[in-house]
């Protein structure tokens, strides 16, 4: 009974002892105390040095009497859904008081727009495959969409819609200022099926020969933040849709004063003749290829004007009331002019092909000649430069290096055409504002490929069709200010005041930062930087498991346990408390 008693006394004085060890890693020791004499001494047992550190905290829990048991006989996981990328999406929504945005009261509508908003950012697909999808993940269950189907997806699409005009007052009214920037900008999509009465043939824009396409205009501030969107039929032209925007942006927003900035395809003589009668709207576009050829003609433009500064402002007597101001970009130009070379050459190449067959009789027939030619002229859009001589039995070609001189002597040239007057706009500031419209193509970027994937359209209802490219464009502006907030965890370049002093006409160019952060792919505390959806992906990392007690069949016997973000997602979800509107 002693020895029994004696040994319990030794278990209870043992301890881990950790010895600093000068520059090699520090010795873990298991000691024990004992007293002799009256004094208490220390005696080393073992080395525990070889020991993973995990399991020598578990020798120092058990000689602090704690009962250890394996977990898998205390509780079973039963689920473990991931979490955190749902977690940031729903943050930022309510950074933006987007529920609020989409309806002012609680609705199960607003939950699965607000769902399906979500979804949209995190894993596009079809709503059937969201329903199957959000299963994998806490997004559902966050709203209590558990029971959700696709056709209550549809069903909030269609309520949606009809709220559209209300949602987009809101955003105008938190983005659009008197006097401000509006940028405008139309697209298309392929679209599958040819059910759809907006699906028609026109200007391809996605590669996707034969489709049918649907338009979609996009209208945002100066910073790209989407405030509207408007469907038409893939055969509509740029600027018929250019004034009803304008008119929503006047009557429905209440923006009296404005400044309109669109591409040379979308602001054209016809648009800014309505523009000019129209009070308080200013606009920003730039001349077409054949108006900077007759400025060039007339020697209105010299290429003289441009050995001390890459832009200049003039006026002409075809353009009244209006400022022009036109820029060089000399590296623009080379790269114009070493492509044109090459496709030349290419296209030469292929015409010899041609020539040699015409000449062997193995092609015959003027009509089969001129068929394999424009195969050729076409491939590479050169047509133009070539003089085509086709027979029934021979075919010759020129280049026409007079036509190819016109069009270099244009290589970097454009020029930027406003009527806002320069008390309130500096010719530098036109011109940066007029490549702003570089932030709704990245817009357009983001909602077919990358991110958003809005195409192939598969919705035959033209109702369903309008309000699908809204729900992108709600998830963009989500997106969009997810993106701003991350900047400094991205690849993205955070000297955004830049911008605002930088040469206008010059490429844009980083900042050394931001270049040492693409170039190294780390941040500066040497962590990976992160492309959004990288970033995304990695917050999915935390999931919530659902345990339950072993052998407990009750609900209520059941808890949840979250995984524990690491540093890297805590500063993420620190970083959307920044978000504001």
């Amino acid at each position: 009974m002693l020895d029994m008693f004696s040994q319990i006394c030794i278990i209870v004085v043992m301890h881990i002892g950790i010895v600093p060890n000068r520059n090699s890693k520090p010795a873990i020791l298991l000691r024990e105390s004992y007293r002799e004499g009256g004094k208490v001494k220390k005696r080393t047992l073992a080395n525990l040095s070889k020991l993973p550190m995990d399991q020598v905290q578990l020798i120092r829990r058990v000689l602090k009497g704690e009962q250890l048991v394996p977990v898998d006989t205390l509780f079973d996981v039963s689920a473990s859904p991931h979490h955190g990328h749902v977690q940031a999406v729903r943050k930022a929504m309510k950074q933006l008081g987007f529920d609020n945005l989409i309806a002012s009261r609680p609705t199960r509508e607003r939950d699965l727009v607000m769902t399906m908003v979500a979804a949209r950012i995190l894993q596009p697909e079809s709503k059937l495959a969201t329903t199957r999808w959000w299963c994998t993940t806490t997004l559902a269950d966050e709203w209590g969409l558990a029971d959700a189907t696709e056709d209550d997806l549809y069903a909030a699409m269609d309520w949606l819609l009809e709220r559209q005009d209300r949602i987009e007052k809101k955003l105008a009214a938190r983005h659009l200022k008197e006097g401000g920037l509006v940028l405008y900008d139309l697209t298309s999509s392929y679209f599958e099926g040819e059910a759809c009465p907006l699906a028609k043939r026109g200007r391809d824009r996605d590669g996707k020969k034969g489709k049918l396409q649907v338009n979609y205009g996009l209208l945002t501030d100066s910073g790209g933040c989407p405030v509207s969107v408007s469907v038409h039929p893939g055969n509509t032209g740029d600027p018929t849709t250019l004034m009803p925007q304008l008119k929503k942006v006047k009557q429905t927003f209440n923006i009296n004063n404005l400044v309109l900035v669109g591409d040379r395809g979308m602001i054209r003589q016809k648009q800014i003749d309505q523009l000019k009668e129209i009070k308080d709207i200013d606009w920003i576009t730039a001349l077409r290829s054949g108006q900077i050829r007759k400025l060039m003609e007339d020697e209105t433009i010299q290429l003289s004007l441009f050995d001390e500064r890459n832009l200049f402002e003039f006026t002409h007597p075809e353009f009244p009331g209006e400022r022009l101001v036109v820029c060089r970009n000399p590296l623009m130009a080379e790269r114009r002019a070493r492509t044109r070379e090459s496709l030349i050459e290419a296209t030469m190449e292929e015409l010899e092909k041609v020539k040699g067959m015409v000449e062997r009789g193995k092609l015959k027939a003027k009509d089969k000649i001129g068929v394999r030619v424009g195969r050729v002229v076409n491939k590479y859009k050169v047509a133009k430069h070539f003089g085509l001589d086709i027979g029934e039995e021979h075919f010759a070609y020129q280049l026409l290096e007079e036509k190819v001189a016109a069009e270099a002597a244009l290589d970097g040239l454009y020029v930027i055409r406003t009527s806002l007057a320069k008390e309130r706009m500096h010719e530098a500031d036109v011109v940066r504002s007029y490549k702003d419209l570089s932030n709704v193509e990245r817009a357009f970027r983001s909602f077919k490929t990358i991110d958003l994937k809005v195409r192939p359209i598969y919705h035959h209802l033209e109702g369903r069709v309008r309000a699908h490219i809204f729900l992108c464009m709600l998830a963009y502006y989500v997106e969009w200010h997810m993106k701003e907030a991350w900047r400094e965890l991205l690849f993205s370049d955070e000297d955004q005041a830049a911008k605002k002093i930088r040469d206008p006409v010059v490429p844009a160019r980083r900042s050394a930062k931001g270049l040492k952060k693409v170039h190294g792919k780390t941040l500066d505390d040497g962590t990976a930087a992160h492309s959004f959806h990288t970033l995304l992906t990695e917050l999915s990392t935390i999931v919530r498991n659902t345990c339950r007690l072993k052998g407990a069949q009750a609900e209520e016997s059941s808890f949840t346990m979250t995984t524990t973000p690491n540093a890297k997602q805590k500063r993420a979800f620190a970083l959307l408390d920044t978000i504001a509107v």
